[in-house]
C-alpha cells in the first residue's frame, strides 16, 4: 500500500483528455486508466493513512483554492504525461511535501508508461498532443489516496478529503 497526496481534475476536463486521446492502440504502452487520472501534489510511500491524514491536515489547513489547466504531453524516462500549469501550485504540492524526497517537483497527470528502451515511441504522442490545453478549473479540493495492487493491478482509494478555502475578494 502507498499514499499520495493529489488533485483530481473534473470530469469535464479529464473528457477533454479522452477526447484527445482517442482510443489509443499502441502496444508498446500501458495507459493510465481514467479513474486514476490525478495530479500528484506529495508522495509518500508505505505509511500510516492515519498519521499521514493528520499530518496533511496540518500542512493545508490554511491552503487555498487555486486554478489548474493540464496543457501539452511531455515525458519523463519511461512516462507519457500532461503538463499541469497553476498559479499557487507548486507552492501547494510543497505544502503538501512534494519536494521532501529530495527532487524538484514537477506538476503532470501521467497519461501512459512505455519502454524506457524506446523513448522515441513517445513522440508521436507528444507532438499529437502538442497543442492541447484544457479548460481551467479552480481545485477546491486535495485528496490523500490509497493505491494498492491486486493482482498485478493498482487500485486507488480515495481515504480523506482536504477543502482549499476560496479567496476572498
Amino acid at each position: 500500500m502507498n499514499l499520495f497526496s493529489a488533485l483530481i481534475p473534473p470530469d469535464d476536463v479529464l473528457d477533454e483528455v479522452a477526447t484527445a486521446l482517442g482510443a489509443p492502440e499502441d502496444g508498446d504502452f500501458r495507459w493510465s486508466r481514467r479513474e486514476h487520472w490525478h495530479v500528484t501534489l506529495g508522495f509518500y510511500g508505505e505509511d500510516d493513512p492515519g498519521e499521514r491524514g493528520e499530518w496533511l491536515a496540518g500542512r493545508l489547513a490554511e491552503a487555498t483554492a487555486i486554478d489548474v489547466r493540464l496543457e501539452k504531453a511531455a515525458t519523463f524516462p519511461g512516462v507519457l504525461w500532461l503538463s499541469v500549469t497553476g498559479t499557487g501550485l507548486h507552492e501547494l504540492a510543497v505544502k503538501a511535501g512534494a519536494e521532501d524526497e529530495g527532487r524538484p517537483y514537477t506538476a503532470h497527470l501521467t497519461l501512459a508508461r512505455f519502454p524506457r528502451d524506446r523513448p522515441m515511441a513517445a513522440s508521436a504522442w507528444e507532438e499529437r498532443l502538442a497543442r492541447f490545453t484544457s479548460r481551467t478549473w479552480t481545485a477546491t479540493e486535495a485528496v490523500l489516496i490509497r493505491s494498492d495492487r491486486e493482482q498485478g493491478a493498482s487500485s486507488y482509494r480515495v481515504t480523506r478529503s482536504y477543502e482549499l478555502k476560496r479567496a476572498r475578494a
